[in-house]
């Protein structure tokens, strides 16, 4: 048995014999009397609550250890495969099967928990020790598989690969399965797959009233034009920004980039309400129009157009992000071998380099879909009589009249359309390669973009950049001023009220924004690295490894992505508000929901990272013996800082900023920014609203910065621009 493999059953003892079992706070205590009736009252070892025959239905776990434990000295690989295997095949589907059979009364499984000793019994949600217990488990059969050859034998990547699948299936797949679990229930909870049909069919989904008649069309038709649009401009403006940035010598580039990335480090709402302040029927720019030109006021914002500017204001930084790493990427000698060959620089872009950005292009894209689908701030804000699903869906969960069921089946109609742009993107890329760093020298200068590409690139991204900055000045004065649009009175009184310190008595922070900002930084500099972490191994895996069902779990990676937030907001709290994950008003259900919420963007940034790298570079480092977790650290990883910076920057900026997925999550004692700012938002309180968000942005901005200067750049050993290599000095003569 190989040392990693005496560490993993080390690891499942103590969760086992020493940790406590149950995960119960004094404070689920007195909301929850039902825990009361606990004798053990979620103290005590797995082991020690099995032996004193208080919870017996603990003893089968303990059993797969002790029967992996016995073969500890084994020098019979076959044999000890075979049994690590079964250990902990066996252990995991007893371990679930204790812990969602024995759970409330009057629910689980009757007949299994009799089976396991706990008929009529109840027990807390799992706590430390379940969970490295089953970690201990998974990883059992991770090196059971390993040792039979799977993946070449590699401990690391047959675990890792078991590790994703568990994450994914625990904090994706089952609160997704609870909340469309009732698409096929009726109102009364019966299995009805009618009222599924009915639902599924209905005319305010699929009606083509706006082709055939005077009306609005169904909301799906509405949702996705808006994201199939949103998808191509926030593509365009992200690769015109990219090529302008890296292609050309362009003055204010860092400026433009700083720029760029704006949007995307504030809150959603926020950039809804600067553009009705500045276009809506009373809005600046409308105003000035009518009074200067005799422009009739009009409410041209609230629909389509509207909800589209701010998503695309919102969304294009993200495939900016995207692009850049992957123009970055693309190999100079390429281009210059097609100019050697006589191709001008039209032709060697339209031959050479646009075929090489299709990875970006299409991740980008899919992106940008899938972000307007989700997203339901800009249309709640701008939509008027405009209904997208994610809208619809919100209001059938929290509105008067709730529709659990409606809202599933409108979540299936957005999940199916995710599906498609999955299918289509794959289609587009096809299986060709799309590799140009490589393990060989390349101090190529990239080519200068052609003219038209350069005029287009510079028109689309002015204006962009122009709305930009009118739109942070809207919000920059907004938080000194007293009433935004009414009363231009300067003032510092929104900022007292919600950041004042008193230093009389020592460092006290007595503004009312205080605890919500500490919470949301602390929860965001948790989630950020562990969803750049998961993020970037899982597009390792799916890049470099092969094995069954890696298809099914590229998809259940953007599975979560799909979802409107909202809905796996209500899915998380259906499914971890009771045993056997009971996490609900944690601050741990908070950095989960962030870091699987923003994982697709990491895992599709390191694909399309990953795609132009050369396998060579990782045989090279096998050729050496080295492990995959060596080739991972000292090979691929620094090849992959664009796409590092990119998963870290949007899952912080998200933590940060996020509404949707945590608006039900939040409780009195882990309030984030977001949930204060739509507070004070209901309670007309806008002045401080724009504050807090102006005091977010800059932090953002300070974070941001920090993430970039400490991953730093890639280096590919490719010369810069506007650099000469100097001739080297003549040999001195001999004799």
């Amino acid at each position: 048995m190989a040392p990693a493999t005496r560490l993993v059953l080390l690891i499942g003892w103590l969760g086992y014999a020493l940790m406590p079992w149950y995960f119960v706070e004094s404070l689920s205590l007195t909301n929850w009397g039902w825990l009361s009736e606990y004798p053990f009252g979620g103290a005590g070892s797995g082991l020690m609550l099995a032996l004193s025959g208080k919870a017996p239905w603990l003893l089968p776990p303990g059993v797969a250890l002790a029967v992996a434990s016995a073969f500890w000295a084994s020098h019979d690989r076959g044999l000890t495969a075979r049994v690590l295997v079964w250990a902990g095949l066996v252990g995991m589907l007893l371990f679930f099967a204790q812990a969602f059979a024995i759970v409330l009364k009057d629910q689980g499984i009757a007949w299994l928990a009799a089976l396991m000793g706990g008929a009529g019994a109840a027990q807390p949600g799992i706590g430390g020790g379940a969970f490295l217990t089953l970690l201990s488990l998974l990883f059992l059969l991770c090196h059971g598989l390993a040792y039979r050859g799977i993946c070449r034998g590699d401990l690391f990547t047959t675990s890792t690969i078991g590790l994703v699948v568990l994450l994914i299936g625990i904090f994706i797949f089952f609160p997704v399965a609870i909340i469309l679990r009732s698409a096929l229930l009726d109102g009364n909870g019966a299995f009805a797959p009618s009222a599924f049909v009915e639902r599924f069919l209905d005319a305010s989904i699929w009606g083509l009233g706006c082709v055939t008649a005077d009306t609005s069309c169904g909301v799906a038709w509405n949702t996705l034009v808006l994201a199939v649009l949103c998808g191509v401009i926030t593509t365009l403006l992200g690769l015109a920004c990219a090529l302008l940035i890296l292609r050309t010598g362009m003055p204010g580039k860092r400026i433009m980039r700083a720029l760029t990335v704006l949007p995307i480090i504030t809150p959603p709402f926020v950039i809804g309400l600067a553009l009705i302040l500045l276009f809506g029927r009373a809005g600046a720019v409308s105003t000035l129009l009518y009074e200067w030109f005799g422009v009739p006021r009009s409410r041209w914002l609230y629909g389509l157009p509207g909800v589209l500017l701010a998503q695309v204001l919102a969304f294009a930084p993200i495939a900016f992000l995207v692009l850049i790493g992957v123009v970055q990427g693309i190999s100079p000698s390429l281009e210059e071998a097609s100019q050697t060959l006589g191709a001008r620089r039209w032709q060697t872009f339209r031959t050479v380099t646009w075929p090489l950005l299709r990875p970006g292009i299409a991740n980008a894209f899919l992106l940008g879909f899938v972000e307007s689908m989700a997203d339901f701030g800009n249309p709640l804000v701008l939509g008027g009589n405009f209904e997208v699903l994610s809208t619809k869906i919100f209001f059938a969960v929290v509105g008067a009249s709730y529709n659990q069921g409606q809202a599933a089946v409108l979540a299936i109609v957005l999940l199916a359309f995710t599906l498609g742009a999955f299918w289509v993107q794959q289609r587009w890329l096809g299986d060709k390669s799309y590799t140009t760093v490589t393990g060989k020298g390349d101090a190529g200068l990239p080519v200068p973009l052609p003219r038209r590409i350069t005029w287009l690139s510079v028109a689309v991204i002015v204006p962009w950049v122009a709305l930009t900055v009118v739109i942070y000045i809207v919000i920059l004065i907004g938080g000194f001023v007293r009433n935004m649009g009414r009363d231009f009175t300067p003032t510092l009184e929104h900022y007292r009220t919600g950041f004042a310190i008193d230093f009389s008595h020592g460092l006290y922070f007595e503004g009312s924004a205080w605890d919500s900002f500490f919470t949301t930084v602390k929860v965001a500099a948790i989630a950020a690295p562990l969803t750049a972490a998961i993020g970037l191994i899982t597009a390792y895996l799916l890049t470099r490894q092969r094995f069954r069902g890696r298809t099914a779990l590229e998809f259940a990676t953007m599975l979560s992505f799909a979802i409107p937030g909202t809905v796996l907001g209500v899915a998380y709290i259906l499914a971890f508000n009771v045993p056997p994950v009971e996490i609900t008003g944690t601050g741990l259900i908070l950095v989960i929901a962030f870091v699987f919420r923003n994982m697709p963007v990491g895992v599709r940034s390191g694909i399309a990272g990953l795609a132009q790298i050369d396998k060579s570079l990782d045989e090279a480092s096998t050729t050496l013996r080295a492990r995959s977790s060596t080739t991972l650290r000292r090979v691929v990883l620094p090849l992959l800082k664009p796409a590092l910076v990119s998963a870290l920057v949007y899952s912080f900026v998200r933590s940060m900023t996020a509404v949707s997925a945590v608006i039900f999550l939040v409780s009195a004692e882990y309030n984030l920014s977001t949930a204060y700012i739509i507070g004070r938002v209901e309670a007309g309180e806008f002045g401080l609203a724009i504050a807090y968000s102006s005091v977010l942005i800059v932090f953002m901005a300070l974070g941001i910065g920090l993430i970039q200067f400490s991953v730093g750049e890639r280096r590919l050993g490719r010369r810069a621009r506007g650099r000469t290599i100097a001739a080297p000095s003549p040999a001195p003569a001999i004799g």
